[in-house]
């Protein structure tokens, strides 16, 4: 398919998933990064708790939790 035929299926609002490698795709701003923290034995063991009362990982429930107070900082 040649680019203008692309851009006019786009423009006319038609799905053009089909014509696209997703496979590499990638969300700018949304890239991993891994850290390393070190938490006390106590705060280890509340995370725990609480990822387990709401059905998560812990490694989910820091996340939501920073990203919940860096959007409060940034209001």
């Amino acid at each position: 398919m040649k680019a203008t035929e692309f851009d006019a299926k786009f423009d006319q609002g038609e799905d053009i998933t089909e014509f696209l490698d997703l496979s590499h795709a990638k969300r700018p701003g949304h890239e991993q990064k891994r850290v390393n923290v070190d938490f006390p034995t106590w705060m280890i063991e509340a995370l725990d708790r609480e990822a387990k009362r709401l059905g998560v990982t812990r490694q989910s429930i820091i996340k939501v939790w920073l990203a919940e107070r860096l959007e409060q900082l940034s209001s």
